[in-house]
């Protein structure tokens, strides 16, 4: 296998059942799956038990105790089976040749970031229904879309692409063995963003590793729901203390320090 693509997922079966789809579309086939399941939904398990899935699939749970992404991250790198991860959210549905640019564009020393474009409620319905997105070109006309110029997908050379100043947690990849070497993801991080990827992308960067740009390369396409944003005042202010000290190597991460 060539990567492992890890899907964070939290009760929205509708939402990985499309994802699901656009995997069967995929161009590259040869990679492992893992669902990282932030909680024990009895729906999710019941779906995924019965889903005829054609790649080598794990499945990982854990108690629903509020927002501990991280950790479920964590036990995703240590239950992988190949060196290249692949991290997407459970609403980002994929370009067929999203997963062909993330292992076509790998490398020593680098992290890929890509972007999203966010889908309309109807458009969102239409991808839930079955109806799988190529390129949208019709996005520019529909109301409600946002960032449509991450939508086409464009094969053009590194030098060429628009850069990406940061990770996005739900359009990124990287080696284990990166994450390994900073203690993989801050476990002491209890609300979501900040610490699912800025907090891992400094730590990276601080050991030597620089980003590369896939935007319009790994499109995805993110389904329309309603903002359940936090305030990250708590989170920045942990992230700044952490930097204060220079502490690249998390204590509270895939080893307990």
């Amino acid at each position: 296998m060539k990567a492992t693509l890890v899907i964070s997922i939290y009760r929205n079966v509708a939402a990985l059942e499309a994802i699901l789809r656009s995997l069967h579309q995929q161009t590259e086939q040869d990679f492992e799956l893992i669902l990282s399941e932030d909680g024990e939904d009895a729906a999710m398990r019941q779906f995924i038990d019965n889903y005829p899935f054609p790649w080598q699939t794990q499945h990982l749970t854990q108690t629903d105790e509020g927002w501990r992404k991280n950790r479920a991250l964590n036990r995703a790198i240590t239950a992988s089976h190949c060196d290249w991860l692949i991290f997407i959210d459970g609403d980002c549905v994929l370009h067929p040749r999203f997963v062909e640019m993330h292992i076509r564009h790998k490398g020593d020393g680098i992290l890929l970031a890509g972007k999203r474009v966010k889908l309309n409620p109807a458009l969102s319905q239409q991808v839930l229904a079955g109806k799988q997105p190529a390129l949208f070109p019709y996005l520019f006309c529909r109301r409600g879309c946002r960032y449509v110029e991450e939508a086409f997908f464009l094969p053009i050379a590194e030098w060429l692409r628009r850069p990406v100043k940061h990770l996005v947690g739900s359009n990124m990849s990287m080696s284990k063995s990166a994450l390994l070497t900073i203690n993989g993801f801050d476990e002491n991080y209890t609300r979501p963003a900040t610490g699912e990827d800025y907090d891992i992308e400094w730590r990276l960067l601080a050991r030597g590793y620089r980003i590369v740009s896939l935007r319009n390369l790994a499109v995805q396409y993110h389904l329309y729901h309603e903002e359940n944003w936090q305030n990250q005042a708590e989170n920045m202010e942990y992230c700044t203390q952490k930097q204060a000290r220079h502490e690249v190597v998390c204590k509270n991460g895939i080893t307990k320090r």
